[in-house]
């Protein structure tokens, strides 16, 4: 074959070839065969199951939506404040150290005092009600009570002299003793009052300074340092306590302490008329704190015999039982031979881990 045959032949193949391809279609058919497989997706929306009540909330909605109601006015919003968490000092300084002050784990109580358990009611034979030492009439009827009421009536001079206390303080998740020191000091016009508890270079300091009126203590101010500083402002005037932490203001009640003074107070009390603090007695007080405030219910229990580092005292014995689920349980001995301050106080959580806190020596001092 010559190469004019050959190249006829090529020129004839790639003509058909054009042709072939001028005719076929350049898209596929954008069905697919049933055979195909098939990928599918989907959206998922993760949401919390409702609870019951605000099924029934829900529910409630789409029937007020269906009925017309009146138009109410627009209420205002009211801001709630959050509690603040406690500062630490450190991971193994700070639970101790924290644990010292009473009721610093009591939940934030309400303006208006729960009613109390039967259970308690039934146990105190008797309620111990401060009264003023020259009272004014009282132009109100008094209130009805379920116990029988016992007045105490305050007596300034039962205020114990200026001292100084110093204590060993112990826990059960430590191995070492932390230094407690608490100091009391009369003045002409009022007292002031400071404990401070001291381990491993950190100090937390409670302080308490007011004025004397005739139910007793009567606090101005009262401040929680701990690394930062929390207090409480008490303003005799409108009949309001104020809190730093932005926490709601309370109304006062009369004889309501802070939770330094309510020590001092309890001593001057029993102090006052011992014979009316029996076993099974019952004192109410309002207790403020750096936050906020409670009513603590103090049952007094028998005179007991105490083996402490300063050596032996006898202690009558009280008892403040946890009104909530995480609330401490306090117990104070007052000593007579202390001029009825604490011998020993001993705080337990919730968990069963405890602060000791037992008197170890007195100091006389002078006025500031």
């Amino acid at each position: 074959m010559n190469l004019k045959i050959w190249l006829s032949l090529t020129l004839a193949v790639l003509l058909l070839h054009l042709v072939l391809l001028q005719t076929l279609p350049l898209t596929r058919p954008l069905t697919r065969a049933p055979s195909e497989p098939t990928l599918t997706t989907r959206s998922v929306l993760l949401t919390r199951t409702p609870t019951p009540g605000a099924v029934r909330a829900a529910t409630t909605r789409q029937d007020q939506a269906k009925t017309p109601a009146a138009k109410t006015p627009a209420r205002q919003p009211v801001a709630q404040a959050e509690p603040t968490p406690e500062s630490a000092i450190s991971n193994t300084v700070a639970p101790a150290l924290g644990a010292v002050d009473p009721g610093a784990a009591t939940a934030q109580a309400p303006t208006q005092a729960p009613a109390e358990s039967p259970a308690s009611v039934a146990s105190a034979p008797a309620v111990a009600a401060i009264s003023p030492a020259s009272a004014p009439e009282s132009t109100t009827e008094p209130q009805a009570s379920a116990l029988p009421t016992t007045e105490v009536a305050f007596n300034p001079d039962s205020l114990p002299a200026s001292v100084k206390l110093t204590y060993q303080v112990e826990a059960n998740k430590f191995p070492y003793t932390l230094s407690g020191e608490f100091l009391w000091q009369k003045l002409d016009q009022g007292y002031q009052a400071q404990l401070s508890i001291s381990t491993l270079g950190q100090t937390r300091v409670q302080t308490s300074r007011g004025q004397i009126d005739p139910f007793g203590l009567a606090p101005e101010r009262f401040s929680d340092k701990y690394r930062s500083e929390l207090a409480a402002h008490f303003n005799r005037a409108q009949g309001l306590v104020s809190f730093s932490a932005n926490t709601p203001s309370l109304v006062l009640q009369p004889g309501a302490q802070d939770r330094l003074s309510v020590l001092v107070q309890l001593a001057a009390l029993v102090a006052s008329a011992p014979q009316n603090f029996g076993p099974g007695t019952t004192l109410q007080v309002q207790t403020i704190g750096p936050r906020d405030g409670d009513l603590w219910l103090f049952m007094f229990g028998n005179m007991e015999t105490l083996e402490l580092p300063g050596g032996p005292q006898q202690g009558l014995k009280l008892v403040r039982q946890p009104r909530q689920p995480y609330d401490q349980k306090l117990e104070v001995w007052l000593a007579p031979g202390l001029a009825y301050l604490p011998a020993r106080i001993r705080i337990t959580e919730a968990n069963g881990n405890y602060v000791d806190q037992k008197w170890l020596a007195s100091q006389a001092v002078d006025g500031p």
